[in-house]
């Protein structure tokens, strides 16, 4: 049996894999949409998406648009590459036939 590697501290908390769940399958996602998504309260989900951020996985644009301010995220190359990791982390943990 092969010793099992480290998750991503980052992405194993459930809200911040929600949120990088969704990028993964999107071009980009604004705020609203993320937290109808993941069912996060708006607090939660701006840190969160702050964290992702500093972190490197998720580039954030703030503009204004229509009256009121707009955030829009999108996942980067290493954010990609960082949840594809995780997924198979998560596969090997999982075994051969999961």
């Amino acid at each position: 049996m092969t010793p099992f590697r480290e998750l991503d501290p980052l992405l194993h908390s459930q809200l911040r894999l929600a949120v990088m769940s969704v990028l993964v399958s999107v071009d980009s996602a604004d705020f609203i949409y993320l937290r109808e998504k993941t069912g996060a309260t708006a607090g939660n989900l701006s840190v969160q998406i702050g964290k992702l951020k500093d972190a490197g996985y998720i580039a954030v644009k703030k503009s204004f648009g229509e009256s009121y301010p707009q955030t829009m995220c999108r996942i980067t190359e290493l954010g990609r590459t960082k949840f594809a990791e995780y997924v198979k982390a998560l596969k090997d943990y999982l075994g051969p036939e999961a």
